[in-house]
């Protein structure tokens, strides 16, 4: 268990540190789509936000309740995705609204749309997503050549798990298109998922010293495309 939790810090480390930064201000309506059993949600219910998970899976949800009773606090679990997102949670009623890991499996035009709605004037999306360029080198070097060159060309992968993924350019333009300012960027697991895990789980220090590793490059845009994921903060206007 300890290992486990171990690299997910590490993995998350970096994203921690630019949410933490812009919602130092107060609490904040936070909805964090497809949070799942609320491995974001509950760390913000914490520091004093009010949080809402929209996720499609009752287990996911019912999991969330049980996590979030645990830690006695008060995190609403709602049934719904991004096509329904609007009438869920309610047109400009979230400051903040989390969607990390969903772009690649849904429409992002319209998941974009209907995050917009749900912000009130001037609020944050915070949005993870995979990067193109890292998962092409990945199978790469997993050997899974056809895989690499498909991707390479933006096609999405085989294996239909991992879904579409995105470059800086693309991640962009999608954001400008949709009326968003762009106020941050960040390559999120740029070493992580090349380190061997027994490294980071046996080596005394190691988990610390890769945290600080991946701090030091996250902002430098020469590395972003080595980067497993790109966390985007924007706001609407």
């Amino acid at each position: 268990m300890a290992s486990r939790e171990q690299r997910g810090s590490v993995r998350t480390a970096v994203v921690w540190d630019a949410l933490e930064s812009a919602l130092a201000d107060g609490p904040r309506d936070v909805v964090d789509l497809g949070g799942g059993t609320g491995g974001f949600a509950v760390r913000l219910a914490e520091s004093g936000h009010r949080v809402r998970v929209v996720d499609p899976s009752p287990d996911a949800l019912a999991a969330l309740g049980r996590r979030s009773q645990e830690a006695d606090l008060e995190v609403s679990g709602l049934q719904g995705d991004v096509t329904d997102l609007v009438d869920v949670v309610g047109a400009g009623s979230a400051d903040v609204v989390l969607c990390h890991g969903v772009l690649e499996v849904v429409d992002p035009v319209l998941a974009l749309d209907h995050i917009g709605q749900v912000l009130r004037p001037g609020g944050l999306v915070s949005l993870v997503v995979g990067q193109r360029h890292a998962a092409v080198l990945a199978r790469a070097m997993a050997g899974n050549f056809p895989q690499a060159r498909a991707l390479l060309d933006g096609a999405d992968p085989a294996d239909g798990r991992t879904g579409h993924r995105f470059t800086v350019a693309e991640i962009e333009n999608l954001l400008d298109a949709a009326g968003f300012t762009r106020t941050a960027m960040h390559g999120v697991r740029v070493f992580t998922d090349l380190v061997p895990a027994a490294l980071v789980d046996i080596e005394p220090g190691a988990a610390a010293a890769l945290v600080d590793l991946e701090r030091a490059v996250a902002e430098r845009p020469e590395y972003f495309h080595l980067a497993a994921q790109l966390h985007v903060l924007a706001r609407r206007p």
